[in-house]
């Protein structure tokens, strides 16, 4: 409805130690998203903040600084302070369950493992949150997976990854425009890209 405003958040943790680990992605997606439209982040609470206008609609463009386990407590404060309802609300993350590059869209779910977004859900109390998953690959047999998401991604990846944080974009994009059926059937893996 015109008027209501958006959030999109980017899970990650700050700090330029982290900016580049496969963990960040969340944060990497709504940079681009960010320079895209010309918003720039600035401090608010507990989270970077940048407002503006994208598909014609007013989006609120977040990344917490709250580190990746206590992403909820963030989300849940600029919920309140914008009036975002849970539909209005989409969160971008990595996924190791998907292949690299991989984008998964959902409009509810558990959280599949993911800290950070099972820190969203009980913040918000409902599992009815949209969200935009990014595919970073299972590690290797020998590889923690705690040590993999903390890494920054490999060369050849991240030559992959260079496209898809623009994919990811442009499926924000779709999903503020166009809503979440239309963003999936676009986006999600099996479906038709492009025109």
């Amino acid at each position: 409805m015109e008027g209501e405003r958006y959030l999109v958040v980017g899970l990650g943790n700050p700090g330029p130690q982290y900016a580049g680990h496969r963990h960040n992605v969340g944060f990497q997606v709504v940079d681009v998203l960010a320079r895209r439209h010309g918003v720039r982040f600035r401090g608010r609470r507990r989270a970077l903040v940048a407002e503006g206008t994208i598909a014609g609609r007013a989006v609120v463009v977040a990344k917490p600084l709250t580190f990746m386990n206590l992403s909820g407590e963030a989300v849940a404060e600029l919920v309140r302070a914008y009036a975002i309802t849970p539909a209005r609300l989409l969160v971008v993350y990595d996924d190791m369950d998907l292949p690299l590059g991989k984008l998964r869209l959902r409009p509810r779910g558990g959280s599949g493992g993911h800290r950070g977004m099972a820190s969203v859900i009980r913040a918000l109390g409902t599992d009815a949150v949209p969200r935009l998953r990014v595919g970073i690959g299972r590690p290797p047999p020998h590889v923690d997976p705690a040590t993999y998401v903390l890494r920054d991604f490999s060369p050849q990846e991240e030559e992959v990854m260079e496209i898809v944080r623009q994919e990811a974009a442009d499926a924000v994009d779709v999903w503020l425009a166009e809503g979440i059926q239309v963003a999936m059937d676009r986006f999600n893996p099996g479906r038709q890209r492009g025109g």
